[in-house]
């Protein structure tokens, strides 16, 4: 067994390493190339503003090396030193029902892991965030937007825990295909609830005050035959000066926010091209795609836990002398980060390829790509974003193509459609 186990640490620290690898590589090709204006940018940023995006780049990476470190720490000191197997003997010593054993075993670690993450968050958003000028908020909304998430989590996460260890309980031989029923429930149960009950406890969202873009935002959503209720603009600005759009809800209930941030920055033209991209996305039903994809994964995964959970290898594995369902959900956990790792750019790769399907269809039905390049130019300029990625570490950890990439696929689209 001590063999085995060792392997499982060495994989873990190897998934780790390779991530700090990648994030080296990173930094040493934005030293190299990061004082370059690429030609799509010239007369958008100067030298100083290109320093400052390299400066930020290289500070939040190093920031996110440190938290990483600090969690992954505490992560194999948890497991590896004895504190998982007298958590659970703890829990096992309680005798209490086996609902709520689980209540009273999973929430103890979730307010640690939020504790823990407190001084981290505080330090990106008042030091990182606000050296770069982008935060505006006040330690009062960050206290006040802190005790409110923990709340929701609390209640919702209670919620979800009782029934699935309900479900457990009552029926040991199904109990993984019934929770994966649980889970796609929630999920889209949360569709409807979340832009009506939980986004409006963080945000004020007021009706867009500009007639002409609005009529221009129905007029585009209609072409493309989606209904959308509501355009609202958010505010944004309370926080930070990020920029941003999205949609929100589904069904009836579908509708467009705009950052109050973003209709400062930007002319109609270049929000209608970023709304039609949004547009792309459903269209081309990437959500739709990405969420049968998601489940089938989540399928197979709680069907092999299943099959896991049986025996107690595990247990065993880990030196635990009680056998638990809970400790063996955060054993299963562990393990399954290890294995999801090289699945990563796996996904992240589908998922830049329905990106530039979107951008494609946002030119082809504003009908002109420049809306969406000057678009894409202020974003990354008031977002400060790395113009000079690494392409290895692009490829395994952007969701989105690097911008530049981006911008002459576009042009590209321009210039076929011309000759």
């Amino acid at each position: 067994m001590e063999k085995y186990l060792t392997a499982v640490f060495i994989l873990y620290l190897l998934a780790t390493i390779s991530g700090y690898w990648l994030k080296y590589l990173n930094l040493s090709y934005l030293k190299e190339h990061g004082t370059s204006i690429p030609p799509e940018f010239e007369g958008h940023i100067d030298q100083s503003l290109l320093n400052k995006t390299r400066d930020y780049v290289v500070e939040n990476t190093k920031f996110e090396v440190v938290s990483s470190v600090f969690h992954t720490a505490v992560i194999l000191f948890f497991l590896f030193g004895n504190l998982l197997n007298t958590y659970n003997s703890w829990i096992v010593s309680l005798k209490l029902p086996f609902i709520i054993s689980g209540l009273i075993f999973f929430f103890p670690l979730l307010y640690a892991e939020t504790l823990l993450a407190i001084p981290f968050s505080l330090y990106h958003t008042f030091k990182i965030e606000n050296k770069y000028g982008f935060t505006t908020t006040t330690w009062r909304l960050w206290a006040t937007d802190s005790i409110k998430s923990l709340v929701i989590t609390t209640i919702l996460l209670a919620l979800v825990t009782s029934a699935g260890l309900l479900i457990v309980q009552a029926s040991p031989h199904l109990w993984w295909l019934w929770i994966w029923c649980l889970f796609l429930g929630f999920s889209i149960v949360m569709m409807y609830v979340f832009p009506y009950i939980i986004e409006p406890l963080f945000n004020k969202f007021t009706p867009i005050e500009d007639e002409t873009l609005r009529e221009g935002i129905h007029k585009l959503m209609q072409k493309v035959g989606i209904q959308v209720k509501r355009v609202f603009k958010m505010d944004a600005s309370k926080r930070t000066k990020h920029t941003n759009a999205y949609f929100t809800g589904i069904g009836k209930v579908k509708r467009i926010i705009l950052y109050d941030t973003l209709l400062e920055k930007m002319d109609n033209d270049e929000i209608l091209s970023v709304l039609a991209h949004e547009a792309g996305h459903w269209k081309k039903r990437h959500l739709l795609k990405h969420l049968i994809a998601s489940e089938l994964i989540a399928l197979i995964a709680l069907y092999l836990s299943f099959q896991i959970f049986q025996g107690d290898s595990l247990i065993h594995l880990f030196h635990l002398k009680e056998s638990t369902f809970f400790a063996k959900v955060i054993l299963v956990g562990f393990i399954g980060s290890i294995v999801a790792f090289p699945f990563t750019p796996i996904f992240n790769y589908f998922s830049r390829r329905h990106e530039i399907e979107a951008d494609r269809f946002s030119y082809e039905l504003t009908g002109n790509s420049q809306g969406m390049i000057s678009a894409l130019v202020k974003l990354s300029k008031d977002n400060l974003s790395n113009l000079h990625p690494h392409p290895l570490y692009a490829a395994f950890y952007y969701s989105h193509p690097p911008v530049l990439d981006r911008i002459r696929k576009l042009r590209e689209m321009t210039k076929n459609k011309d000759t």
